[in-house]
């Protein structure tokens, strides 16, 4: 039987932890368990069931094994322990049998995204990042449709811009919207990545470096590495949407608290097609998986096991392949969820309303 792995680490590291070994997340503090981290050897989560092909109906079986570095330890120590870790973490999957191995969280932004990894592990690797913009670009359309703003009218904002994800969904998100808000830290790569775009787009396209001009926007994509909140109740109009891709979290918790004209949603959630069971809370229901993820399995069950997104260049024609393969196997966007909770209609009726009082009219632009 094809099979394949896939690499967690406690991106939350008290609630993370707790969910393998509940003793540990309760008496130990984020500060500590970031220091012990770097002493932790890969840890072997749960084997994964169940998954089956609806075009095929070939099975495959998988692994959760998680390299135990947090993001903060990530970004603190040298690159090359980074590696070494997450290398380790690999060895463990070809010992298990998987044929390809998923780079999840910020194990795939880690130096040159997966790269070195996949040249040091005997089997292919994969960050998922392709079908993760697919996914991202998906959800922010359908959220923009349940609250009534025509993306073709609308001044959409990609945060994270020059990352290797947020460059394709920006590609993608040009060719729809009105006005397209590019927003990263450094200008001079901004600059290149606008006047690369201006070839195809349809939008206006505007640079920033400051988030105050999130203000401007109904739809917002965030898909930034940082380890750090990065956009707060202040940076956001009544009625906009934000997905927000980037684990750990762009958002902060404080706009879901403080606004309730806002719908926030985590990118990136999808069905994937038969009785699967994962043995694990990863805090999605059942048979539920992020797009790297699915991507992952989306190459196993299509029995392509070869380095299919590594790197930090994507391209739209990879995208649009994963994409293709995913849809035949079975694998669907799944509803909207913000925080790890459901987001039901009565919510996105509430915000409405809300946004509607507040001064925002729905359907058309900022008013």
């Amino acid at each position: 039987m094809d099979s394949f792995a896939f690499i967690i680490h406690p991106v939350d590291p008290k609630r993370d932890v707790s969910r393998k070994f509940p003793f540990l997340g309760r008496v130990l503090s984020e500060k500590q368990i970031d220091f012990f981290s770097t002493f932790f050897p890969p840890v072997y989560i749960s084997e994964i069931e169940g998954i089956k092909s609806q075009a095929t109906g070939k099975e495959i079986k998988g692994w959760f094994i998680a390299c135990p570095y947090t993001p903060r330890r990530m970004m603190q120590l040298p690159e090359k322990t980074v590696y070494r870790k997450i290398i380790q973490t690999g060895r463990m999957a070809e010992k298990l049998g998987a044929n390809i191995l998923g780079l999840g969280a910020f194990t795939s932004v880690v130096g040159d995204a997966g790269k070195t990894i996949a040249d040091k592990l005997e089997i292919p690797v994969t960050t998922g990042d392709s079908y993760t913009v697919m996914i991202a670009v998906q959800a922010i359309r359908d959220a923009a449709k349940v609250m009534d703003i025509k993306i073709e009218d609308a001044t959409v904002a990609v945060v994270g811009a020059t990352g290797s994800i947020g460059r394709v969904c920006a590609e993608l998100i040009a060719g729809e919207a009105a006005r397209t808000f590019l927003i990263a830290r450094d200008e001079k790569k901004l600059e290149v990545l606008r006047d690369r775009l201006k070839v195809n787009a349809r939008s206006e396209l505007c640079i920033s470096t400051k988030m105050d001009v999130l203000k401007e926007a109904q739809l917002i994509l965030t898909v930034t590495s940082s380890i750090h909140d990065i956009i707060y109740p202040e940076h956001l109009q009544a009625g906009s949407v934000v997905c927000d891709v980037a684990r750990p979290r762009d958002v902060s918790a404080m706009v879901a608290a403080a606004r309730d004209d806002i719908l926030v949603i985590d990118g990136g959630m999808v069905d994937v097609p038969g009785p699967v069971n994962f043995h694990f809370n990863f805090g999605f229901p059942e048979g539920k998986a992020y797009a790297c993820m699915a991507e992952t399995i989306a190459l196993a069950l299509e029995g392509r096991f070869e380095d299919y997104t590594v790197g930090k260049e994507i391209t739209l024609e990879r995208v649009q392949d994963i994409t293709a393969i995913a849809e035949k196997h079975g694998f669907r966007m799944s509803g909207f969820r913000s925080f790890e909770k459901e987001v039901t209609q009565e919510q996105i009726e509430i915000v409405r309303k809300n946004a509607k009082r507040k001064g925002r009219v729905l359907g058309g632009l900022h008013g």
